[in-house]
């Protein structure tokens, strides 16, 4: 299966479980890999036929930046179901990451993958 990938992309919303995380917008760090076939596209070179990459990451900047979740888990499904929505898509990878949530660690968060409905 052919993967679309994703990633780096960054955008910020209200998340954590503290009321010192919640009082402001944090960023957050998210990378896709969307499972499809691709072939179809590739041959006619037709981005019709596959999954326009800008289109989806404005549509999960601005689903990111407009809800507001207690987990990073929550967020990665969120994002994750709206994935799938795509025609196309057969499976997700989402990885969401917090930067400088634990001292000393670059970032923390989850890998989530999820399989069409």
């Amino acid at each position: 299966m052919d993967r679309l990938l994703i990633q780096g992309l960054r955008a910020h919303t209200t998340l954590g479980l503290q009321e010192s995380e919640r009082a402001y917008p944090q960023e957050v760090w998210i990378d896709l890999v969307l499972f499809m076939d691709i072939r179809a596209a590739a041959r006619a070179d037709d981005v019709s036929l596959s999954v326009d990459y800008a289109e989806v990451a404005q549509a999960v900047r601005a689903l990111v930046e407009g809800v507001q979740r207690y987990t990073v888990e929550a967020l990665a499904e969120d994002i994750a179901a709206l994935c799938l929505q795509r025609p196309g898509v057969q499976k997700v990878t989402v990885r969401v990451r917090k930067p400088h949530a634990v001292r000393g660690a670059a970032a923390v968060g989850v890998e989530i993958e999820r399989p069409a409905p």
